[in-house]
């Protein structure tokens, strides 16, 4: 194993501050239903238009990540926003995120995407 890893695997108080940027950055399926439920977050959808209309997550808007930085007045800096796209290798959520972070939104990244959202938690869409 690589020295340089081995030691990074160690280190308690890294391995502390990588899980808690995971945890306040990112959230799975049943969280992100939970706070649906409770009116709690803006839910964006950056995949192509077509494709949102095929199917979305309930309450999603669908602003296509090439879009984003135009249509940021549709969000609120006071509430947070979750950004999803396809699936987990697909990384238009994340780069969605780094351009709502950089414009001052608070932001965090649906894990797995909208394939895990319908695939592996059978969670309703709208269409």
């Amino acid at each position: 194993m690589n020295e340089k890893i081995n030691e990074l695997r160690h280190d308690c108080e890294k391995a502390r501050c990588f899980f808690s940027k995971i945890l306040a950055y990112t959230l799975g399926p049943i969280e992100l239903k939970n706070l649906l439920d409770e009116n709690q977050v803006k839910v964006v959808d950056v995949r192509r238009s077509e494709d949102f209309e095929v199917a979305h997550i309930p309450s999603a808007l669908s602003i296509p990540k090439e879009e984003l930085a135009d249509n940021t007045a549709k969000l609120s800096k006071d509430e947070i926003t979750v950004v999803y796209s396809y699936n987990q290798q697909c990384h238009l959520a994340a780069e969605a995120c780094l351009i709502l972070a950089e414009y001052g939104y608070p932001v965090m990244l649906l894990q797995g995407g909208f394939k895990t959202w319908t695939e592996d938690f059978r969670f309703a869409t709208s269409r």
